[in-house]
């Protein structure tokens, strides 16, 4: 076997795993409006078990409704009549061998009094969290104790409902971790104050549930090592928690770090490195003997070997890839590694969720919609039927890979001598490798399903009627858009796309950036390591609403490190031929700056050249993607999969489809 250590089975207290990977809890906004299970939420969780996952571990779930949700649509066990539907996600999981814990959570101060009907959010102390802005109410010493209570008996309805284990949430700022911060825990009573009067809450709920639902019953726990902020815990003070945990007799450790107020710790932007954390865990496991899981945008399958080879760990989990390719397991054991799309950590399942929808990935369509979306329908093996697709960027090899699995015979037209569109323009060199992931993923598929795919090949309409297709995709993508100011079609004017593939080179010249999103900010990078001076002037746009305000300063971090003059709050007025005018948002004063170039990065518009005179010769025509008006990688795979998937339906209610969308 290529991954022994990957397919080893593993121990967590007496329960055995048929492998050492992890599903971490990830919320969903899948649950019903009072918290209750869904169809939804089942087939979500049955689809990663089917991936052939050692165990999965239920999201977040609240043992306290009134004062403790964390999310608007998040999961509960805090009343009996929740049981049978964790039941039910017990039984779809334990379909396929796989085992499955549920995750006992109350928000604390990292609530808002919106999600809990307007009432003040409670917390060990009158201490904020700076990203919540609300200050707590300090619980009560009977109130604590209650919750204590409340903890036990959630574990006690999971172990009814047939779940094989709890996992008790002490991280990511949330009420246990409030208790074990000495930044957040400034009680005088007997849970604050010494170490062992904050280490008096999780203590209580471990030998509660011990007690209640037996000591073979495994509990493990997801405990913050280290916050990353100020005055919260440390690392050396995440191994004294780390040692304490274990004399209590608790079963495994989830080592994790990160609060609110360090969110982009918690969940890593493209800008970190794969398995950035794992030191935290492996220092962890130097200090104690009971099984540790290590998590962290770990992606590939030769990483996750290593880890447990080297022995960092005793179980890797992987969170967001498992959202990406539930089979991530099956193709792993199979050999078919090529075949894992891989997290890209773009952060838009994190932003779905946040945003109050249910969660949704980029470049898996599925995610979140398994119900929506159920095996793919194959056409009957005597029907032969041809699809063109123009533009082999991701929407349009997206297309083509689901067309293909449903037995159609695809021709893919690219223009250019390269596959993957506007994802080869991130020169970020951290998110380069995360996106050349999904782009070789994409053409690895086109070869392993035989497609058709005519490089250096601009499609004609010649062309692609003398195939005479049944349907035709039109993903021929987008082109930069400019300003719309007096001066942008001036000489010294150039796009992102022009810098990008190195069309225009600049070296010690005065150059301005106009624009925003991930594009925006390595072509800013790249021309100041090239020696120029750069001034980049921040303006919003689609691509840059994409980008969460922690990576958005990251970025503006990696610019000031390279001396980037950084101009925010500012809208561009005019463009003259040795300098630009920009006006403040707030003062309207006028900003005239010297510029020998100027460099727009302003996102994409539409180009569509060819969908009218195709119209004109043929039926089933669609168009995707940039080429649609969409500008976001998610968009395009969206648009792909979706109209692939239902393409017969499409051709056969097209009259109908048309007089709704009138």
């Amino acid at each position: 076997m290529h991954y022994p250590n990957i397919f080893k089975e593993g121990k967590i207290g007496n329960l055995t795993l048929k492998n050492r990977i992890v599903m971490p809890p990830m919320g969903t906004n899948l649950a019903g409006p009072e918290g209750e299970v869904t169809d939804q939420l089942i087939a979500y969780y049955e689809e990663r078990a089917k991936g052939g996952t050692g165990l999965l571990i239920v999201e977040f779930t609240c043992i306290d409704y009134e004062y403790g949700k964390g999310f608007i649509r998040q999961l509960r066990l805090d009343d009996d009549r929740f049981i049978p539907g964790i039941h039910r996600v017990a039984n779809a999981v334990h379909n396929y061998g796989a085992k499955v814990f549920v995750q006992i959570h109350h928000a604390g101060r990292q609530s808002n009094s919106s999600l809990i009907n307007g009432k003040q959010i409670v917390a060990p102390s009158t201490v904020a969290c700076a990203a919540v802005g609300e200050e707590p109410r300090e619980l009560t010493t009977a109130e604590v104790k209650e919750l204590v209570n409340k903890f036990v008996q959630t574990a006690i309805r999971c172990q009814q409902a047939g779940i094989d284990g709890v996992e008790v949430h002490a991280a990511h700022g949330y009420l246990i971790n409030q208790f074990l911060s000495p930044e957040a825990n400034v009680r005088s009573d007997e849970y604050g104050g010494s170490f062992e009067n904050r280490m008096r809450f999780i203590e209580e709920i471990i030998v509660g549930i011990k007690e209640k639902c037996g000591k073979d019953y495994p509990v493990t726990v997801r405990v913050n090592v280290d916050d990353f902020t100020e005055e919260g815990i440390d690392l050396q003070l995440g191994k004294n928690i780390c040692r304490y945990l274990e004399k209590l007799g608790v079963d495994g450790l989830h080592i994790s770090c990160g609060t609110y107020d360090s969110m982009d710790k918690i969940i890593e932007s493209p800008l970190f490195e794969q398995g950035w954390r794992v030191y935290l865990a492996e220092e962890i496991k130097k200090e104690i003997t009971i099984p540790v899981i290590t998590v962290g945008s770990i992606r590939e399958p030769q990483f996750v070997e290593d880890i447990l080879a080297e022995g960092k760990a005793d179980f890797v989990a992987i969170g967001r890839g498992l959202i990406a390719d539930p089979e991530w397991v099956n193709k792993t054991l199979e050999g078919r590694e090529a075949e894992i799309r891989k997290c890209i950590n773009c952060l838009h399942c994190i932003h779905s969720v946040t945003g109050n929808s249910h969660i949704l990935c980029t470049i898996n369509a599925r995610a979140g919609r398994e119900l929506e979306f159920k095996e793919l329908q194959c056409l009957p093996s005597d029907v032969k039927r041809q699809v063109v697709i123009v533009g082999g960027g991701p929407g349009g090899m997206e297309t083509a890979r689901v067309l293909s699995l449903k037995g159609y015979a695809v021709t893919l037209f690219e223009k250019n001598n390269m596959l993957g569109g506007q994802l080869h323009l991130v020169t970020d060199p951290t998110y380069k490798e995360k996106m050349n992931w999904h782009i070789n993923y994409l053409k690895d598929e086109m070869k392993r399903l035989n497609i058709d795919v005519r490089m250096n090949t601009e499609a004609t309409v010649d062309e692609i009627t003398s195939i005479n297709p049944y349907a035709v995709f039109l993903a021929t993508g987008g082109r930069p858009k400019l300003p719309q100011v007096e001066g942008d079609d001036l000489d010294h004017v150039y796009t992102y796309e022009e810098v990008k593939l190195q069309e225009k080179v600049f070296t010690n010249n005065k150059v301005t950036v106009v624009g925003s999103g991930m594009i925006c900010h390595g072509t800013t990078r790249r021309l100041a390591e090239a020696g120029n001076q750069v001034t980049y002037v921040e303006i919003p746009t689609k691509a840059s609403k994409r980008i969460g305000p922690e990576t958005r300063l990251r970025l503006l971090d990696k610019l000031k490190t390279v001396n980037v003059n950084i101009v925010t709050d500012h809208k561009l007025v005019k463009i003259l031929k040795d300098t630009i005018i920009v006006e403040d948002l707030v003062s309207g004063k006028h900003l005239e700056m010297e510029s020998e170039y100027i460099v727009v990065a302003m996102g994409v518009e539409a180009y569509n050249p060819l969908e009218e005179t195709v119209r004109k010769q043929m039926e089933n025509v669609f168009v995707i993607g940039d080429a649609a008006g969409f500008a976001s990688l998610g968009d395009a795979t969206r648009e792909g999969f979706e109209k692939a998937y239902s393409l017969e339906f499409l051709v056969t209610n097209k009259e109908e489809l048309e007089m709704h969308s009138v």
